[in-house]
């Protein structure tokens, strides 16, 4: 019988994890108990995700406020530090500035303005033009941000980020000076010991900083990427990916779980003879049409992927085929045209027109967006998900 469904994308419900709970076994029995529950098999090529929060929890990979203050004043000097491009978040950067505060004397918070990285706003483009500001040339002191724009608050949160961020740097004992500017070295007018915490840009503001004549110069890469005091850390991130766990203490994203993926696929192929994919998820990559904001607040949407993961998809878009390839066809014929086309098609469609309008990213951002959207960031309680027909096409039966 013809199959009649495509894609599927399940939130599987699983326990509350703990530090030093088995994850192999809590995802496998937890896959393999919906499918009984729920009537549907698994078949290869499934793709089975879990979010990174229970990795990290799971790895209790934590720090204190108090161990990301030790390090940026071991790294940064202690004395004037300029943090610079921070995203905007309650969740993910303040309680890391709470920290960065508490290791210095005094912080020049540099704010990119109208928006962060990820799209959060502190101004819109209309008021920009109608104060006469050019974004990308002129430094706004706080006094002339007030003076020019007032209070801002975020859309969503209903923050004003700036008194936000501020009231928490003098709170840790810090004295604060607030600058809004989108060119990295404008920092350099201030301090010469400077935190980069910007994420998908950070090595290039690095590089500016250093070839501008930055005396110390540091990512939230740098920060945490080894243990202090016995704290948890991030070789290849450090800070970044970190996420509130309480008002003293973070999660930071997983460590190497390359290994935790490898075993997932082998204890399903040892229980149910399928091979399937598997992945760990953190934010999905896309964009807000309401609010502006690019979800992608994580290093990378994935930081561990089974290796069918690797790579684009490669892909025809039926609705060019039918309009041009086979206008004159429709019904079986058409449909038997399309699919030879599918089958016979080359393993690399870049540069072929019937390819174009397809998505050329990356299948591990594509499919942990997808996740993403699926468990959602609240009470669903879906930690795991299972994708199946991800890889199928109009010809699969």
């Amino acid at each position: 019988m013809e199959r009649r469904v495509g894609t599927v994308s399940r939130g599987i419900r699983g326990p509350i994890i703990r530090e030093g709970d088995n994850l192999v076994d809590i995802t496998v029995n937890s896959v393999l108990e919906a499918a009984e529950s729920e009537g549907f098999r698994l078949r290869d090529r499934d793709v089975i995700a879990l979010t990174e929060s229970i990795v990290a929890r799971a790895q209790g990979n934590y720090a204190t406020v108090d161990d990301i203050a030790t390090d940026v004043k071991n790294k940064l000097g202690g004395e004037t530090v300029g943090v610079i491009f921070p995203i905007l978040s309650r969740n993910r950067f303040a309680i890391n500035l709470k920290g960065i505060a508490k290791g210095c004397k005094k912080v020049v918070l540099m704010l990119s303005y109208p928006s962060d990285e990820v799209g959060n706003a502190l101004l819109t483009y209309d008021q920009l033009d109608d104060a006469g500001i050019n974004p990308y040339s002129d430094v706004l002191t706080l006094e002339k941000y007030r003076e020019l724009f007032g209070k801002n608050v975020h859309e969503f949160t209903g923050v004003d980020y700036i008194e936000y961020y501020s009231d928490i740097i003098k709170k840790a004992g810090a004295e604060v000076e607030v600058i809004f500017a989108n060119q990295a070295k404008t920092i350099l007018n201030y301090t010469d010991c400077v935190l980069a915490c910007d994420i998908h840009t950070r090595k290039r503001t690095k590089r500016i900083l250093k070839e501008a004549g930055a005396k110390i110069v540091c990512g939230l890469d740098d920060i945490l990427n080894t243990s202090v005091n016995g704290s948890g850390y991030n070789e290849k991130y450090g800070l970044l990916g970190s996420n509130k766990s309480t008002e003293d203490k973070i999660k930071l994203f997983p460590k190497e779980c390359k290994e935790l993926v490898l075993a997932i696929q082998s204890s399903i192929l040892e229980k149910t003879g399928k091979h399937v994919e598997v992945m760990v998820y953190g934010d999905g990559a896309f964009k807000d049409p309401q609010g502006k904001i690019w979800e992608l607040a994580d290093p990378v949407v994935s930081p561990a992927f089974t290796d069918g993961l690797i790579g684009t998809p490669n892909e025809l878009k039926l609705k060019y085929l039918a309009d041009n390839d086979f206008a004159a066809l429709s019904g079986a014929e058409l449909k038997e045209a399309i699919s030879n086309s599918i089958r016979e098609k080359k393993s690399n469609l870049v540069g072929n027109m019937a390819s174009q309008g397809t998505t050329p990213r990356q299948l591990t951002d594509l499919i942990g967006s997808l996740c993403d959207l699926t468990s959602g960031s609240g009470d669903k309680g879906t930690p795991i998900i299972l994708i199946q027909g991800y890889f199928d096409n109009f010809t699969t039966q």
